[in-house]
């Protein structure tokens, strides 16, 4: 696949977005359902568009997984207790978000990380795939999640989406990776505390200090790590693989995710590029 034919993208849902974070196992079910429709009238508008669709935990996994530390295995988490119940609080979000989709119109088949996943001390070391490839090429939409994942060294561990997108990079490299969140991008402050914070458009070679000293941690309940982690971990993967772009945009603005996907070479949000 040469640049000019590639047109796959992961999108990833933030936890952040489609959940309240500060409130158990609450999912922001209207948001759901209008993502759910901009991905429709964007594969409309793109009919070549390949998606692989991910979504994080938000207050489904990410309180259970920290009332029993399960991203600290056995050695200090809460014990084989907890990484069945994260497990099965992060597949009760991926049902909402399956059904939802479906209800509108996207094709979309979730494949669960935890029943191939193996970790090396919480690195993920290996994930079958080759269902979500044949997926793709059949013109379905794979949907995965954050979730457990068993760890040689640990017993078990969580994994983000992020770590599975960046997985699935290293094999096959899409166009973009597209992280929907809360806030319009990266800014050179909190804008949920200070409003008067700048947009980072690009965050570059050239600025990535300045960034790493400017961001902090996310709001809410995460154990996979904030912005800031988040930003670490895909700077890393554009700067390894040089064709791949991350995207960072809000999913509260209606819109901006069909936007995103119909038009690759907008500057939306925050772009992230070697």
């Amino acid at each position: 696949m040469n640049a000019s034919e590639n047109t796959l993208t992961f999108v990833k849902l933030g936890g952040s977005i489609i959940t309240d974070k500060n409130r158990e196992a609450t999912a922001h079910l209207d948001v759901i359902r209008r993502l759910a429709r901009e991905v429709v009238q964007a594969r409309a508008a793109r009919p070549d568009l390949k998606l692989v669709i991910g979504h994080g935990s938000g207050s489904f996994g990410h309180f259970v997984g920290r009332r029993y530390s399960t991203h600290l295995g056995l050695p200090g988490g809460g014990g084989r207790e907890g990484y069945a119940q994260t497990a099965a609080a992060a597949m009760r979000l991926n049902r909402i978000v399956t059904d939802m989709f479906l209800e509108e119109g996207v094709p979309v088949v979730s494949l669960q990380p935890s029943a191939s996943a193996l970790c090396r001390n919480t690195e993920l070391a290996s994930l079958e795939t080759r269902p979500l490839w044949k997926l793709l090429a059949s013109g379905l939409v794979p949907l995965v999640y954050g979730d457990v994942a068993l760890d040689e060294k640990l017993g078990f561990t969580i994994i983000s989406t992020e770590t599975i997108f960046a997985y699935l990079t290293s094999l096959v490299q899409p166009e973009r990776i597209i992280l929907v969140g809360v806030v319009e991008g990266v800014y050179d402050d909190d804008p949920l505390i200070r409003p008067g914070a700048v947009l980072i458009s690009e965050i570059t070679p050239a600025n990535i200090h300045d960034v790493n000293r400017w961001l902090g941690g996310s709001h809410g309940v995460d154990v996979t790590g904030g912005m800031l982690s988040k930003v670490r971990a895909m700077y890393d993967l554009v700067t390894t693989y040089p064709g791949v772009r991350v995207q960072i945009i809000s999913g509260l603005r209606p819109g901006l995710l069909e936007e995103a996907l119909c038009y690759p070479e907008k500057l939306i949000g925050t772009m992230i590029h070697g």
